[in-house]
């Protein structure tokens, strides 16, 4: 044990990277424990989206909106999400497919979601980002579609 206080005290930086490191490993191990929502591919999404009354946000900003988005999707940037809340409590109890450019910004939005109280939230693996490229699925381009915010 002794040893083990001066490899510490001799190798500080180390020794405090790997609180770091597994401080965060915990931390996400309990967050994908945890979360109450779930990500799906696009295939799944469309699938989703023919079976019922689905409800797609968009998170990415109105100028990556307007290039190119999910048909009948409704844009509600991350910045203002919160403020669209209001407009959006009637799904609650539905599903809500949430996507992205590449879908990091969707889990956000998906934590915030779930906490406002909505039941089925579904983030898009990968975001517009796969759903264009990887799946050639069709989107609606250059429309000012149903903005949210």
């Amino acid at each position: 044990m002794e040893r083990f206080f001066e490899f510490v005290l001799n190798h500080y930086i180390y020794s405090l990277a790997l609180a770091v490191v597994t401080y965060l490993l915990i931390q996400e191990l309990f967050d994908s424990a945890f979360k109450k929502f779930s990500t799906i591919s696009p295939m799944l999404a469309v699938a989703k989206m023919n079976d019922s009354d689905t409800l797609i946000i968009d998170v990415r900003e109105a100028p990556d909106f307007v290039q190119s988005h999910i048909e009948n999707a409704i844009n509600a940037p991350l910045s203002k999400l919160s403020e669209s809340l209001k407009k959006l409590t009637e799904y609650k109890h539905k599903p809500v497919l949430v996507a992205c450019q590449n879908g990091t910004r969707s889990l956000s939005a998906a934590k915030l979601l779930t906490k406002e109280g909505f039941e089925q939230v579904f983030v898009i693996n990968g975001g517009m980002q796969s759903w264009e490229e990887d799946y050639k699925l069709p989107v609606k381009l250059g429309s000012k579609n149903k903005s949210n915010a």
